[in-house]
């Protein structure tokens, strides 16, 4: 016996051997259709008994196998069935012909055979036959089962015979010696009377009727024979046969203890449904097998227990047998068969290290010199075994091996499909799947050596089989899920293999599905680059999206009255760790950042890397870049446009990388930090754009309220310089642009600043709304640079007093009083330091434009957006006033501003005020320029000493009420300064440089005095009168206090200023008072009048003067002196009329 057959198992030797065989020329799917039908009928109950027998179909058998059966009677083919195709009457006796070469082959041990003919009809067909069945197509063949259960009766009514025939022991009859091949030639000579003989002879005779009995379905009485088997073979040292008898005990027992089989075919094996001891007593009724010579102790027996082995003696006997076999070399596949059994037998005991030692003798069994198919039938069954008994990676060694034998060398055609599929299968037993999802988590399981050993022949098998996207497929899973294993010269050898193949076919993210129905998931490249991290980014600050605020804030929910709810917040957590808190905007460039590294020892060039998102149509704009070797944490900004609007998911990245596609799920990647992946899309916005007539500036403005300036410029003015700003609007969205506010706000700056820094008219830029794409507008801006023009301490320690004194009362003639100018006029040399062009005199101001915009979608939902322009102002001295004062006029309304101008800059600069020429100032050269002004009828007066309101001590107040009084007096000089060489102009403004004391001077007094003569005003004009005619004198008093004041007296004095300092006041002679010189005024209310009259006569011609004092009493003594100024009264009495 030369062929083993890998799937025996323990019961099969209670099954008869059927060969189904085709004659002539029958299709295989025809042939295969019938073999599957007939092979169904594998259990067949026997008529008129509670036997069943057991069927095992091949439709190949060797003939030299059959040369055993007496050895073993389950190997003796006791049944043949075949099938033939026959058209034509004139062809069916070459076909009955062919049939009974066919019988002929096993004919000496068939005990019945049928024929199938299918096709041929007529007369022939018709005869009735038992041996040949017809039918008219493999089609209509409906009693095929029927045919065979009769054939399979028939094969049990030979068998029955055959056994009572061997059983019966007739005395005198000799027993004949049953032999296997080999041992014809060794019995050759030997005496046949000898006990020795005998016993040998009825050993094997009993074995041989407890193989019949066991076939027959009598599995107590095969279990008797072999016993009596056993004993009798191993009195005479029969090795071989005793080796037989106890697998055949063996067998019996396995069958008792495991009725569903070893084979591993669940629900194939139908279990009779008695009881081995009802089925007993019913097989051994009277008349049964009591005359048939065995011994008459038989029937008792039968009915013990002790008959059948115990689960642990099965395997005691089987490893018996085998080692019995292995004294005979050409009992071989014997051994190797009976190994397999025990195997089966252990698998089901779960008692794998003792499984594993008969695999292991399995191995080392020397047969002939096999076939390479043997050699891959051998090493696959052994693999199948060894996975039985749970030795997953010994069965996955010896699948391999099968798989590497099937492309042998010393194969003429190389299976590399069969390779190919035994590779495969290996994968479970190395912990290898083809899903690289498994590799993503927890820790390395398996040899990586061996894993990426398997893996390369993966590859190259399916390269040879023709299939480069499955080569393809499994290099790219090599690499991503063995990349930690590799070393650097692997990692190269791998790539470029890679790269090789992809150029022939791109690696993809399809699946594919083999022949056999196995899927290969996709390979995606996450180690290629490794993410590390994963973060949206917000837009530019100029396109962010803002929502209009509403009565209720963007985070509280209308729908609920409560402003917190512990459950809401609970429930919304999640949520809110993967939901970000800005917005995208639909039509607009959005990035996400990822921190990425290179692992492999060479640049990684990562080609069409892009986006993958859901929940919103979303154009990805694919980036390339090129990684250095072994990088670390690099950043990588990926972008894309949102093309409608709603919550976007960003599910992951897509790259190319030597020729794979890879689409990477962040979900996927181990230990990849985000900070969220939803975000809100809005409906589209118009996009500003601004550029302007001024540069840019290297400052960028820093607001404390952290908003990003877009674009910073800078400009350079004199101080009091004005300059426009011409900014164009330009619409470079694709939604139009049709609401515009602007804002500005200067930011923390040390220096004041006087009027208004910015300023602008949004009306004619409106008109030209709403702006189309494309579309341009202009805006235009006002800066104007008003610092402080009070001098530095160091320049003013230069300017030395020219003397000049301010006083409030005029002691002398005010004509006297002229202003004069500075006594050395030669430029003053400043320090070094306060050079003019100094940067210590450059003051900066900075200013943000806020501009708000929207329209399109966007703006009907609420949002708008935001753009800002950064103004950086450095602004240099035009002119100092290194000193204010005052000088009384002739007028009691009007004073005399002085201002000492000093020229800081380098070149030539006019001053002028109101009403007053230009004056011409050097650079370095100061100049004082008196401006004759009418004083000042401030609203709100302060109050007079002594006067105690809810707020007379409000420090800030009261600088307010100094600084709109400072505002007034300087809009009233309206002082220019002008540099003829630049043709730059600008304004100076004595705003804080006004003192209290020089306010009080140019403001009107509270007490407001008016002198009438003969009912003329008389102020600084001259009264005209003739002598002898008297003049009516009225003094008039207006109260602009908020207090009562009064009453007063007051005396006029007549004098006469001789203009050389001498006042003459003896004129009793020459003025002559009509009633008394002393005028009384009543008590007057606030805003109040009063008035006295009185009347003088002048006796002489000349030039008079009235000087009004007022008596020191109580009422006057309470008010400061500044609030009783009189106007000086001249009266020129001219020679009477004639």
């Amino acid at each position: 016996m030369s062929v083993p057959d890998y799937m025996q198992c323990a019961e099969d030797h209670q099954t008869l051997l059927v060969v189904v065989q085709p004659v002539g020329v029958v299709s295989e799917e025809n042939f295969f259709r019938i073999y599957k039908r007939i092979s169904s009928v594998s259990q067949v109950s026997v008529r008129d008994s509670q036997r069943v027998l057991y069927i095992r179909y091949r439709h190949h058998y060797p003939p030299e196998n059959n040369e055993w059966g007496d050895f073993q009677t389950h190997r003796k083919v006791v049944g043949l069935v075949t099938i033939t195709d026959c058209c034509s009457a004139k062809d069916w006796p070459q076909t009955f012909e062919k049939f009974h070469v066919q019988k002929e082959l096993y004919g000496a041990t068939l005990y019945d055979s049928r024929l199938f003919v299918f096709g041929l009809q007529g007369e022939i067909a018709e005869q009735p036959r038992t041996d040949v069945a017809f039918y008219p197509s493999y089609e209509d063949c409906q009693t095929v089962e029927r045919r065979i259960e009769d054939f399979i009766e028939s094969l049990f009514i030979v068998l029955e015979s055959k056994r009572l025939d061997r059983a019966t022991d007739k005395s005198g009859d000799k027993i004949p010696l049953l032999c296997v091949p080999f041992e014809k030639k060794d019995f050759v000579g030997l005496d046949t009377d000898s006990r020795h003989y005998k016993k040998r002879c009825q050993g094997r005779m009993r074995k041989h009727v407890g193989d019949l009995c066991l076939q027959a379905g009598m599995l107590q009485d095969s279990l008797v024979h072999y016993h009596m088997s056993v004993e009798l073979l191993r009195s005479v040292n029969d090795f071989l046969w005793l080796g037989a008898a106890l697998e055949g005990l063996c067998s019996a027992s396995v069958i008792y203890h495991y009725p569903g089989g070893t084979g591993g075919k669940a629900g194939t094996r139908r279990v009779p449904g008695s009881s081995l001891a009802a089925e007993a007593a019913n097989r051994h009724r009277p008349g049964a097998l009591t005359t048939n010579g065995i011994n008459p102790d038989t029937s008792a027996e039968i009915g013990r227990a002790k008959n059948c082995l115990s689960p642990e003696d099965i395997i005691d006997r089987y490893k018996e047998a085998i080692s019995y076999y292995s004294k005979y070399k050409n009992a071989g596949v014997i051994e190797l068969e009976a190994c397999v059994k025990a195997v089966r037998v252990l698998a089901i005991q779960k008692r794998s290290m003792e499984a594993s030692e008969f695999l292991q003798n399995a191995v080392y069994i020397n047969l002939r010199q096999l076939s390479e198919e043997e050699k891959i039938q051998r090493y696959s069954v052994l693999s199948e075994l060894y996975e039985l008994i749970g030795f997953r990676r010994k069965s996955a060694f010896f699948r391999r091996v099968a798989a590497m034998q099937c492309v042998a060398p010393s194969v003429p055609e190389p299976g590399w499909r069969a390779c190919y599929k035994l590779l495969l299968d290996t994968l479970p037993g190395y912990s290898l799947s083809l899903d690289p999802k498994d590799f993503s988590k927890g820790t390395h399981r398996g040899w990586a050596a061996v894993q990426t050993r398997l893996l390369h022949e993966l590859v190259y098998a399916s390269r040879r089989m023709g299939n480069p996207a499955l080569s393809v497929r499994h290099l790219s899973f090599l690499l991503q899920t063995m990349l930690d294993f590799l070393s650097d010269q692997e990692k190269k050898d791998v790539t470029q293999s890679l790269e090789s193949y992809t150029s022939k076919c791109p690696g993809t993210m399809e699946v594919i599905t083999l022949p056999d129905g196995l899927t290969l998931p996709p390979v995606p490249f996450t180690k290629l680059p490794i993410v590390r991290h994963v973060k949206l980014l917000n837009l530019p600050a100029s396109l962010r999206p803002q929502k209009v605020k509403s009565l209720l804030g963007q985070n509280v929910s209308a729908k609920s009255p409560f402003i917190y709810s512990p459950i809401i917040a609970h429930s919304r957590g999640e949520e809110r760790n993967k939901k970000i808190d800005f917005q995208w905007v639909q039509g607009a460039v959005c990035e996400v950042q990822l921190m990425v590294y290179n692992p492999m020892p060479f640049e990684l060039r990562v080609e069409n890397m892009g986006l993958l998102t859901s929940g919103v149509e979303f154009e990805s704009l694919p980036a390339a870049l090129s990684l250095p070797a072994e990088s670390g944490l690099y950043p990588v900004t990926l972008v894309g446009v949102p093309q409608t609007t709603g919550m976007i998911t960003v599910n992951g990245y897509h790259t190319t990388v030597f020729g794979v596609f890879s689409d990477c799920l962040l979900d996927n990647l181990p230990g990849v930090k985000t900070s969220g992946s939803t975000v809100e899309v809005i409906p589209a916005l118009p996009r500003l754009q601004i550029s302007t007539s001024l540069p840019r500036s290297a400052h960028s403005l820093q607001p404390s309220s952290g908003d990003e300036i877009s674009t910073n410029v800078a400009v350079q003015l004199y101080n009091g310089e004005t300059q426009q700003l011409v900014i164009k609007l330009e619409n470079i969205g694709m939604e139009p642009l049709e609401k515009l506010e602007v804002t500005s706000k200067v930011l923390t700056t040390k220096e004041r600043l006087y009027g208004d820094f910015l300023s602008w008219t949004l009306e004619e830029t409106l008109a030209q709304f709403p702006l189309q794409p494309g579309k341009v507008a202009t805006f235009t801006v006002n800066i104007k640079a008003k610092l402080d023009f009070s001098c530095q301490e160091n320049v003013l320690q230069d300017l030395s007093d020219d003397g000049v004194s301010v006083s409030g009362f005029p002691l002398c003639s005010p004509f006297r009083q002229v202003v004069r100018p500075r006594v050395d006029s030669k430029p003053v040399n400043p320090p070094e330091g306060t050079k003019a062009g100094d940067s210590s005199h450059l003051k900066t101001l900075e200013a943000v434009l806020n501009f708000k915009y929207s329209g399109g979608p966007g703006h009907a939902e609420g949002y708008y957006r935001s753009l800002s322009l950064g103004l950086h102002v450095e602004v240099e001295p035009s002119v100092f006033f290194t000193r204010v004062s005052t000088l009384p006029a002739t007028s009691t309304r009007q004073c005399h501003l002085l201002l000492d101008v000093f020229n800081p800059t380098e070149h030539e600069l006019t001053v002028s005020a109101r009403g007053n020429q230009e004056l011409i100032l050097n650079s370095g050269e100061c100049q004082r320029m008196a401006v004759q002004v009418d004083k000042f009828d401030f609203e709100s007066p302060p109050p007079a000493p002594g006067e105690k309101g809810p707020c007379a001590s409000a420090a800030p107040l009261e600088e307010e009420r100094q600084g709109a009084r400072g505002l007034e007096v300087s809009s009233m000089l309206d002082v220019r300064w002008r540099v003829p060489s630049l043709q730059r102009t600008g304004e100076a403004s004595v705003e804080g440089l006004l003192t209290q004391l020089v306010l009080d001077h140019v403001q009107l007094a509270p007490l407001q005095w008016d002198v009438l003569v003969d009912g003329q005003p008389c102020d600084c004009e001259v009264a005209a009168c003739r002598v002898g005619d008297p003049i009516r004198l009225e003094v008039r008093l207006t109260n602009r206090s908020p207090r009562s004041v009064g009453p007063f007296a007051l005396t006029v004095v007549p004098f006469q200023d001789h203009q050389n300092g001498t006042h003459n006041y003896d004129l009793h002679g020459a003025v002559s008072f009509v009633g008394s010189s002393t005028f009384y005024l009543d008590a007057v209310q606030p805003s109040g009048q009063s008035a006295c009259l009185g009347a003088l006569l002048f006796l002489y011609t000349g030039d008079f003067f009235l000087h009004i004092r007022f008596h020191e009493d109580g009422s006057s003594k309470e008010l400061p002196q500044s609030w009783f100024c009189l106007p000086s009264v001249h009266v020129r009495a001219r020679e009477a009329q004639a």
